[in-house]
């Protein structure tokens, strides 16, 4: 397989960022990244444009860096408030998922570019309390997120059945069997 180097231009996800020198097939850089603009063959002249490129990308991760760290501060401030219904033994309905999370950080802060997996939630919440859960703003900076969830017993639940009322209760009838 024939490759090349190329200067790529922009970021790139799985191959790289901007500034950066890649090895690519000639075919990929021939047919997809010079058209583009996406990537620069290496010429004495693209050279001299790599510290221009760099300074652009230090400038770039600086100010996503600086936003998420703004952002992580408001999401620690938060504290979002999630109720479960229960049955009648005290056991909740269903549990407070990531995604459950996700919508009411998305709603709350009024963001749209919060990607789905940020919050990382090992297992669904379904106990009452307080829990601490992880959010991934940007690949350096992780926000902890002050979840507090209640269980909700509504007040015309009977009480589980014990042994007296099974007690009580008449037998079921017998079916004669024909002979």
């Amino acid at each position: 397989m024939a490759y090349t180097e190329v200067i790529l231009t922009a970021n790139i996800p799985n191959l790289g960022a901007e500034a950066d020198i890649v090895k690519v097939r000639r075919g990929f850089a021939r047919n997809f990244l010079l058209p583009q603009g996406k990537a620069l063959e290496i010429t004495a002249g693209s050279t001299r444009q790599i510290n221009h490129l760099k300074a652009k990308r230090a400038e770039r991760e600086a100010r996503e860096l600086t936003a998420a760290e703004e952002l992580a501060s408001k999401i620690n401030k938060l504290s979002p408030v999630f109720t479960l219904e229960a049955g009648a033994s005290g056991k909740a309905f269903g549990s407070v998922t990531a995604k459950d999370i996700h919508d009411r950080l998305v709603q709350d802060l009024k963001l749209e570019d919060l990607p789905k997996h940020a919050v990382v939630l090992e297992k669904a919440i379904k106990e009452s309390g307080a829990h601490n859960v992880s959010v991934r703003v940007h690949a350096d900076v992780t926000a902890t997120l002050k979840v507090q969830v209640n269980v909700h017993v509504p007040a015309g639940a009977e009480a589980p059945s014990t042994a007296e009322d099974s007690a009580e209760r008449k037998p079921r009838r017998k079916v004669a069997s024909k002979e």
